[in-house]
């Protein structure tokens, strides 16, 4: 796929320039250390979905990887071959005093194609199939209520097939992955563009909501 190839140059280009790095968020000196709370989302390409949740009050830090295979740590590269059973997830945290899970879920399902269940726009194949990787038993039915909300009074009178799955082990991305569309913006909104993303969440859900 076009986007595996754009992902390699990407890799390629970052490292040579010494551009590649870890995302993150330093705390402001004199604040208390906000408790944050954990959220793991399925949405297709983690490069759109860790840009859509930067733009959320209350999100502290995005990290794009992976979640629910069989192989331990894996790279890129053995999950985008399809056989470790991974997807591409976005780990993040917020501060529940700023936002609430039940926000984050809604903001998620508006910024997906949860009808889809071969992949997402223009990535196809179970790697960039959607999910929420409830990390409780309240995310868990805070997850399954919205879902059936979606379900009812959605964007399209069908089922959604984005599955609520028990969160398991996460694995961050390599470095040149986290905040690419920061990195590299030119091939990061190129590709966005091309995949469709955009168009076709508007045609489900009408104005955008967290893009």
């Amino acid at each position: 796929m076009n986007r595996r190839f754009t992902a390699l140059l990407a890799a390629i280009g970052l490292l040579s320039l010494g551009l590649a790095g870890t995302s993150g968020f330093s705390q402001t000196k004199g604040e208390p250390a906000a408790e944050l709370a954990v959220a793991t989302f399925a949405g297709g390409c983690f490069w759109c979905v860790e840009a859509d949740f930067d733009k959320i009050d209350g999100v502290t830090e995005t990290i794009s990887g992976f979640m629910g295979g069989t192989t331990k740590n894996p790279t890129y590269q053995q999950v985008v071959r399809g056989n470790t059973g991974h997807l591409e997830v976005v780990q993040i945290k917020f501060d529940p005093k700023k936002v609430s899970y039940e926000h984050l879920v809604k903001a998620f399902f508006r910024s997906i194609d949860p009808y889809d269940d071969g992949g997402q726009f223009c990535d196809r194949g179970n790697t960039y199939r959607t999910a929420v990787f409830a990390h409780t038993d309240q995310q868990r039915a805070i997850a399954e209520r919205v879902k059936a909300a979606l379900e009812k009074d959605g964007g399209q009178k069908q089922p959604i097939v984005t599955r609520i799955l028990t969160a398991t082990e996460f694995t961050a991305a390599e470095d040149y992955h986290q905040d690419f569309y920061k990195k590299s913006p030119g091939r990061y909104y190129s590709y966005r563009a091309g995949c469709g993303r955009d168009r076709r969440i508007e045609q489900i859900w009408g104005k955008k909501v967290t893009n």
